[in-house]
Order: C-alpha cells, then structure tokens, then sequence
C-alpha cells in the first residue's frame, strides 16, 4: 500500500478471481442464518406440515408414506432450533411406533375383517356369547390381515410424524401473535395445550439427568413414579405463573360492542363454518360437484367477515407482528402441492395409492406422486437456517475509520 499525492494510504485493490464470485453467488442462493426480524412464520410450517398429513391421508401405499416420513425428519433435522418445543419431535416418533404396533396387536388377537387364505399361525381362541357375533379373540392370524393392519397402522404413524414435525419446527408462541382477534382466547388455550408436551418432555429428560448424576435408578416404575411427583409440581406451578402474567396483563378484557354487531358476528361466523363444512362435502362426494366450490367460497367470506368483526371486541395489540414473506410462501405451497398431487392422483390411479392385500401384491412406487413429495423437501432449502455451517465463513466487517491524529503523515 503506497500513500497517494494527498498523504492518505491508498487502498490496495483485491483481484477478483472466479472462485471468490462463485462464492458470493452462493452465499446468496443459501438460506440466510435466521435472527429474529427473518424468522419463518410459524402458520408456514403447520400449513406444510398439513399438506404432507393430508397426503398421509390420502394413500396406504408403505413406500409414499415412508417417503413422507422421510422428508418430515429429513426437515426438522434440517431447521429445527434449539427451543424445548423443538425436542417434541422424537416422542412423536415414538408415539407412532406405539401405535404402529398397537395396530399390529390388535390384528393378531382381535383378528382383521380381511379375509385371507395365507395362514401364519392359529392362536388359541377364546369361545365368546352369541351376542358378541362378529368380535372374536384368537383364532386364524393371515398374511393378508397383519399386511391390511400394517398400512393402516403406517397411515395413523405418518400423521402423528407429521404434526410432530410442525410442534418442532413452529413456535406456538409466534403462532398466537398471529392468529384474529376474535380467536384469541381460544389460541390461547391451544397454544398452552400445545406447548405442554414439550415443557413435560423436557422437565421428565432434566430430573431423569438429575437422578442419574446422582446415582439414582431413572428407569422402571420407582423411577417413573420418584419422578413423576417433581413434574407435576412443575406443571402446577407453571400453570399458576402463567394464571397471574395472564392477569397481570389483563387477559379477559373486550371493548363495549353494540349488541347488533354481536349477534351480527355470531351469524356470520356459525353460517359460514356451516357453509364450508357444506361445501367441502359437496367437493368430496359426487353428487355435490355443482355446488360444492361455490358454497364453500361463500361460507369462507361469512366466516371471514365474522372473524373480522369479531376481532373488534379484542383490546390487544401486536408487538412486532411476524411477517408473511416470500419463504413463507414457498414452504406453504410445497405442502399444499404434495396435498393437492395426491388427492388428484387419486382419481386417476386408486390402486397405485392403495395397494390391494387381497390377494396380496407388491406395492409400487408411482412416479407422479413420489416427485412430488420430494417437493417437500423445500423447506430445507429455502427457510432461515437456525444451525449455521461453522465451515460458513463469515463477511468480514469494514474496518473503523481512522481517527484524524492518527491518520499517517
């Protein structure tokens, strides 16, 4: 660096090369680190994760659903924070192996309505009264009926997948900022509802590490019931701080409403509710193609209209309300491609989606739909990043300027 005819050092030019453009052109194409002004609205991730569940829905083809499965876990790994509502995950997943093999057990002694030819293994049966025809215990165990209980099983376990994956990644406090004034109160009661599992997981994961660091059993009854008593303490007294904030901030109180625009409210609301349920019947069965979209509609601009005047009566005010970006876009319409793929494909190729167990057939993979659930996988791409790479080099800031009386003569 060399001064310059005015005394001043003169800076000295950085040669640009192709690697140090294509590492600006990633770092823009990358995911931003998330901070609390670009944080991803929490309603973005329960809108995905719905779409997948109502693919879920949709199919028992095992291989779909495992997929779905896969790019649930696959995104939460991927964008979920270090929140205690974001450690709900993994009892979800265990939750739908409970209920997986619960399923299971059920067809095994209850036996399955499917009729098989394929018998594994002939329990003992229990002789039951003539009122009870048509329930039996025991008996005949099929291929053909454990296979119909394993992908109805595997559909239930992708649901419970799913909504895991929207309590790990959305944070329910943010979600009640964002929900209408007239459902405040109810929010409320949902996201205390919601974010009691996570606070109970993580009270049950802290005294086990306790008892343990301790040199106490943490396992087995005596275990579970010497640690049960400290967690319900603390449930108590969570539920009594979060009585006296919620006082403390005036929870409860409504703005005088004249009773025209109250009764106005609650006509508008019941009726469109009552119009959507309507409408959605109308578009799920065959008979009601004609008038099922234009009813809907209107049922979904009452129910608008009512929640809009029914937020009149909230007091409330939002603090730095969450923003609905671009991403926030991207990552809903991933979920509702997938939704919306496979509610289509249905009626194109049922069987693809339901794989027959009589008699019994492989399943197969079809194309269309499992493409599609890989669009899924946006979210990973495309959401704040809460886990920076610590490979990610970070922009060096400008230097100070200097100070007059110590600038070089």
């Amino acid at each position: 660096m060399t001064p310059d005819t005015n005394g001043q050092p003169a800076a000295t030019a950085v040669p640009t090369t192709p690697a140090t453009v294509s590492d600006k052109a990633q770092r823009k194409l990358r995911a931003p680190e998330a901070i609390r002004s670009n944080a991803l609205h929490s309603g973005a991730w329960w809108l995905w994760a719905l779409g997948l569940g109502t693919a879920a829905s949709r199919t028992t083809n095992p291989l779909l659903l495992a997929l779905l499965i896969g790019v649930a876990g696959y995104v939460v790994a991927a964008r979920r924070t270090a929140a205690p509502w974001s450690r709900s995950y993994g009892a979800f997943v265990k939750l739908a192996l409970v209920v997986l093999v619960i399923r299971l057990a059920f067809a095994v002694l209850l036996g399955s309505p499917i009729p098989g030819t394929h018998i594994l293994v002939t329990l003992p049966e229990l002789p039951l009264p003539d009122w009870a025809q048509g329930i039996r215990i025991g008996g005949r165990v099929t291929a053909e009926g454990l296979v119909f209980a394993l992908y109805d099983g595997l559909k239930l376990a992708t649901l419970l997948v799913c909504v895991g994956a929207a309590n790990a990644l959305a944070n329910p406090a943010r979600l009640l900022k964002s929900l209408p004034g007239a459902l405040y109160e109810a929010g409320v009661a949902v996201v205390v509802a919601l974010t009691f599992a996570p606070n109970l997981i993580a009270d049950v994961q802290r005294l086990r590490a306790a008892r343990r660091l301790r040199g106490r059993p943490d396992n087995g009854m005596r275990g579970l019931l010497q640690v049960g008593l400290p967690v319900l303490e603390g449930a108590l007294e969570r539920s009594v701080s979060l009585a006296a904030a919620m006082d403390a901030r005036g929870y409860g109180r409504s703005a005088d409403v004249p009773p025209t625009v109250r009764r106005t409210t609650a006509a508008l609301t019941l009726g469109g509710l009552v119009g959507v349920c309507a409408g959605t019947y109308g578009l799920l069965t065959a008979e009601g193609g004609s008038y099922g979209l234009p009813v809907l509609l209107t049922g979904l601009a009452a129910a608008l209209a009512g929640l809009w005047l029914g937020g009149r009566r909230s007091l409330r005010t939002r603090y730095r309300p969450d923003a609905w970006g671009v991403r926030a876009w991207l990552v809903t319409a991933s979920g509702v491609a997938v939704a919306t793929t496979l509610i289509l494909y249905a009626s194109y190729d049922s069987a693809a989606l339901h794989p027959g167990v009589v008699p019994l057939t492989a399943p197969t993979l079809p194309l269309w739909p499992a493409a599609t659930i890989l669009l899924g996988l946006l979210p990973s791409f495309v959401a704040p990043n809460p886990n920076p790479s610590p490979n990610a080099s970070p922009t060096p800031a400008p230097p100070p300027p200097l100070n007059p009386k110590e600038q070089p003569s």
